[in-house]
């Protein structure tokens, strides 16, 4: 189906109301949603800045590295978007008296909520889609690109006439380096063994990659430790030498965060990963992703239900919108206290998805119930 036959079946079975109201609502979801995440993208990648200013990380990798977080910030703030919007776009409709002429052009609650309804299902589809797929894969990809940076790349990444700090236990320093790369003045400082911390200085060398592990060959340089038992200086001349650029703490059987574990792992720890005490912390995490999408629907319902459920005032009602916010902002506060409670006491993690829900449905029961319940009555009375 290309775009202009599926436009014209569009136009065909949607009308035109409800079209116009779900592209507004549409354009403001990926508006809202999008500059939430970039303000958090923003605020959380000054976390990296130390990378950059350290390390000497290219402009490139910092944005390559931190865009992968992206997924993730989406993923939590769409249902509080969805919420706003739902409630902003119906409640600027019902000021514009839009409301109004639609009601007494004969459209029911239920008719005039299904754009939300439409606009809902779908954030609540994206969330499925990033909470169970994308963002865990990104994370995952996320932590080895760190590790990457942190334990093998930032050895490349010398700067001529500054002290560069490799990892936590070593500083490196070269005076100058040539166009085939050979690193000339070379200071390392090895404190990867506190009782043999060892300076070494050498007059030129090469950086290399052996067995995936930064490696650097010296040569006509020298080894200089001081003896903690005699405190006398133990000097080694060398001709060439071979020192490892990486940290002692190999993390390369590292232990993986829970927002990079997939549903399966989650809901069912393996023992040897995760410890008996984390076990409902995990368990937790995985309940999160299945139940948080389902709050796109319960937080739009809300919204919905405030405008649509009162009546009109001219002067305007801020109470309805008031009790909204306050309404979602009271069940985020339980979602999370309820997500602590259940990581301690496993009992209670059924009510994980009983939070997420119930607001939605009893908002439609109120809104479209008495709708719905003439509608099956109707025909048996003819």
């Amino acid at each position: 189906m290309t775009a202009r036959s599926f436009s014209s079946w569009l136009k065909a079975r949607v009308p035109t109301l409800d079209r116009y109201v779900f592209h507004q609502l549409l354009v403001a979801l990926l508006a809202t949603t999008g500059g939430l995440a970039a303000l958090i993208w923003l605020m959380q990648s000054l976390r990296f800045v130390s990378l950059v200013v350290d390390r000497g990380l290219s402009l490139r990798v910092f944005i390559e590295l931190t865009s992968l977080l992206i997924p993730s910030f989406v993923a939590v703030v769409l249902p509080i978007t969805t919420f706003v919007v739902s409630l902003f776009v119906y409640q600027r409709l019902a000021g514009d008296r839009e409301l109004t002429v639609m009601r007494a052009a004969g459209l029911s609650p239920l008719a005039l909520a299904r754009p939300g309804l439409a606009c809902a299902i779908m954030a609540t589809l994206m969330g499925f889609m990033l909470n169970l797929w994308i963002v865990p894969t990104s994370y995952h990809a996320f932590r080895q690109y760190e590790f990457q940076i942190r334990n093998k790349m930032a050895a490349f990444m010398l700067q001529e006439g500054v002290f560069t700090k490799v990892s936590d236990v070593m500083t490196v320093y070269i005076r100058s380096r040539s166009h085939d790369g050979t690193l000339h003045g070379i200071v390392v400082q090895d404190d990867r063994q506190p009782d043999r911390r060892a300076t070494i200085l050498a007059n030129h060398g090469t950086m290399m990659i052996v067995n995936d592990t930064p490696r650097v060959i010296l040569y006509d340089g020298s080894r200089q430790v001081i003896d903690h038992k005699t405190w006398r200086l133990d000097m080694l001349v060398f001709e060439q030498d071979s020192m490892d650029m990486s940290s002692t703490h190999q993390e390369d059987a590292r232990f993986r965060d829970a927002a990079e574990m997939s549903l399966n792992e989650l809901l069912h720890p393996d023992p040897k990963e995760v410890s008996p005490r984390d076990t409902g912390k995990f368990k937790v995490e995985g309940w999160r992703r299945l139940t948080s999408p389902l709050t796109c629907f319960s937080f739009a319902m809300v919204g919905l239900f405030a405008v649509l459920r009162g009546v009109f005032s001219r002067h305007g009602n801020i109470k309805r919108p008031l009790a909204a916010v306050l309404t979602v902002v009271g069940l985020l506060a339980v979602n999370l206290l309820l997500q602590n409670l259940a990581s301690r006491n496993m009992t209670l993690i059924p009510l994980i998805p009983l939070i997420a829900l119930l607001p939605g449905i009893i908002c439609s029961v109120i809104l479209f119930g008495p709708e719905l319940k003439a509608a099956r009555a109707q025909p048996r009375s003819v």
